[in-house]
């Protein structure tokens, strides 16, 4: 199919609010047609732009046009910088704007980057837009002629939210499974049956776990839907390489607590509410979506049916381990691991703490366990969502443990130490190993509530130090 994108929204004049980037694209087409080329646009900034979805970057791919000669062109306007000569990838540098020349592409080795690749100037439209996995992402829009490429009926497709490949050619390329888990997240779609058997059919060899992460955290941050994601993952088989959440399909739960049903689905409920409730912080979102995500991977070591009840005691802690195993499997971040356990661990205490009515030890405790009372609340909130979602009605815990935290000055953030190193040298110690657990014992009482301020600390100091 082709035609106008009047019919659909104007790409230029309406979706691309960065006038720099507007500009830019003018002036890239422009000249491309002036050296007897072709620019188009193509990929995800047309299909969002469909989707009357802002349009934040440019991916641009020029035809006719060898790439030193490319280079030279975009040189006489712009600052680039070349990003693999193979692939003939130019940056623009300061502007959200990729420009490529189309390329032929034959696996040779495993994983995501096993492919022998060659740009080629002289491929047709169509030839380029059977190499992209999916129908969505293989449309191309001219600025200039404002015509409508669309060879695989990624239009259709759209509209009908069918997620479906290109060509058989998708099975080269296993990353497209996860690709596929996070576009059907981010755009509620159904996965068309052939579509479907081809992920069957693939397995995750050779892709590195920074590629892996990538395609979670769009999940994560980018997932309108993101249960839609998981059961993909589920009904494509791949859940299988993620055993830690394998385990939660068929993990019982007690019905009069979670109506919802199995933990499995339990934790898609979480991860919409989740969704429903982000922040818009990338840093933020992406260590407590995990953190949902991950809340109850301790279930399925510790559900046991007791005096006919559905019992997980323990699960909270049981769920560290798990935790580690999943994460390390996607990525070495020590720090997001550092921040995401404490939350899967202490997900239960915001609730226990309202209904004992805790004092202030106990709510500084937790901050310095958890660093933020912000971030553990965001994760108890949705689980308390996903737990019977037709009877919620609001978090009381939730409002209850951050109004405390705000007047403890803990909201998000451990509790400050008031004595430090330095203030023991002004009383006269000299740095050794001893000042450790002098520190230890004020910042203990600093947390229980015995001292208030920086005087009561030196004194309670000098107390330890018999001066």
């Amino acid at each position: 199919m082709q035609g106008s994108l009047r019919g659909y929204f104007c790409l230029v004049n309406i979706d691309i609010h960065d006038s720099d980037l507007k500009d830019a694209l003018t002036t890239i087409c422009q000249s491309a047609r002036k050296a007897g080329g072709r620019a188009l646009l193509v990929g995800g900034c047309v299909r969002d732009s469909i989707l009357r979805m802002p349009v934040k970057d440019l991916d641009i791919e020029v035809y006719g046009i060898a790439a030193e000669k490319l280079k030279s062109l975009l040189s006489e306007n712009f600052s680039i910088d070349c990003v693999g000569e193979a692939f003939a990838v130019i940056k623009i540098k300061g502007l959200a704007c990729d420009v490529s020349i189309p390329r032929r592409e034959s696996k040779a080795g495993l994983g995501h980057k096993g492919f022998d690749i060659m740009s080629d100037p002289t491929m047709s439209t169509e030839e380029a837009a059977v190499r992209r996995e999916c129908t969505i992402n293989a449309m191309a829009f001219d600025p200039l002629t404002e015509e409508l490429i669309d060879h695989c009926g990624g239009v259709k497709d759209l509209d009908a939210r069918l997620y479906r490949h290109t060509s058989e050619k998708f099975v080269e390329d296993p990353l497209r499974v996860l690709r596929a888990m996070q576009f059907v997240a981010r755009f509620g779609l159904t996965v068309d049956s052939e579509t479907l058997a081809l992920c069957q059919s693939m397995q995750p060899e050779g892709l590195a776990r920074e590629r892996i992460f990538e395609e979670w955290k769009k999940l994560i941050l980018l997932g309108g839907t993101p249960s839609l994601g998981l059961q993909f993952l589920k009904d494509c088989e791949w859940i299988k390489y993620y055993p830690e959440l394998e385990s939660l399909i068929d993990c019982e739960q007690e019905p009069e607590w979670h109506p919802e049903g199995d933990v499995w689905q339990h934790t898609l409920l979480c991860m919409d509410a989740f969704a429903r409730d982000r922040i818009g912080d990338t840093h933020e979102d992406i260590i407590v979506g995990f953190a949902v995500l991950c809340h109850d991977l301790g279930k399925p070591a510790t559900t046991e049916f007791v005096r006919g009840r559905t019992r997980s005691i323990g699960h909270s802690k049981a769920g560290e381990k798990p935790t580690v195993n999943f994460m390390e499997r996607m990525t070495n971040q020590q720090d997001l691991l550092k921040d995401i356990i404490p939350l899967v661990v202490d997900h239960l205490r915001p609730n226990e703490l309202f209904n004992d009515r805790a004092g202030d030890s106990a709510i500084r405790r937790l901050a310095y366990r958890v660093k933020r009372i912000d971030r553990l609340v965001r994760v108890a909130r949705a689980d308390t969502q996903g737990s019977n979602p037709e009877q919620y009605d609001g978090f009381p815990a939730g409002d209850w443990l951050m109004e405390r935290a705000k007047e403890l000055e803990v909201r998000d953030s451990a509790p400050k130490p008031l004595v430090l190193g330095r203030h023991l040298i002004e009383l006269g110690l000299k740095p050794s190993p001893e000042f450790t657990p002098i520190l230890a014992a004020c910042y203990e009482a600093q947390i229980d509530g015995k001292i208030s301020d920086l005087e009561e600390g030196l004194s309670f100091a000098r107390v330890l130090l018999k001066l």
